[in-house]
């Protein structure tokens, strides 16, 4: 159940947008941070107003943006998805979505893998008080290459983009949810 309307106010002011935050402990996204070579991010956002997990999925999935990422799936990889299986994703009923897969579920986060093994997401809600933390998080898992353990030249020329896609996705979310 979704409380309140909007983002939060920092103190003195101002909307409180995404942030890249340091990966919290003791979450489903932890021991990626110090598994080897792997690249492990998270990004953040204050949202007014209490949000449960199902809240946050379904508007990640939902929002403007992630529904153009779901029609380059639908196009490219051949995963159709619609609102319904996020929102059956959301609730707990699906375990799969376009070319992810539950890998991990708690009552505040909620981790998928992407088919090839090579990247997940990870969401999670961390209410206090009258505000909800809304976390977005990626995972990107090394190859060999040349006996060495690598996310490859791909990657490393994306990571830009990467971080501002990420913290876009994360304020579509935050619109999503104050829609509903």
């Amino acid at each position: 159940m979704i409380m309140g309307a909007g983002l939060a106010l920092r103190q003195g002011g101002g909307m409180n947008g995404p942030e890249e935050c340091p990966v919290p402990e003791n979450r489903l996204i932890s021991p990626f941070r110090a598994a080897e070579a792997h690249h492990t991010d998270a990004f953040c956002l204050e949202f007014a107003g209490q949000v449960d997990l199902a809240d946050f999925i379904n508007a990640f999935y939902t929002s403007w943006l992630f529904k153009l990422e779901r029609l380059v799936l639908r196009v490219f990889a051949k995963a159709p998805t619609s609102d319904a299986q996020a929102q059956a994703l959301a609730s707990g009923d699906l375990d799969t979505f376009a070319v992810w897969r539950v890998e991990g579920r708690e009552p505040t986060e909620i981790l998928l893998g992407e088919r090839s093994g090579r990247t997940k997401s990870w969401l999670a809600i961390e209410p206090a008080g009258e505000v909800t933390r809304l976390w977005f998080g990626s995972i990107v898992v090394p190859v060999h290459r040349k006996g060495k353990l690598t996310l490859g030249p791909v990657f490393d020329s994306l990571l830009g983009a990467h971080k501002v896609y990420s913290r876009s996705l994360l304020m579509a979310a935050a619109a999503q949810l104050r829609r509903q």
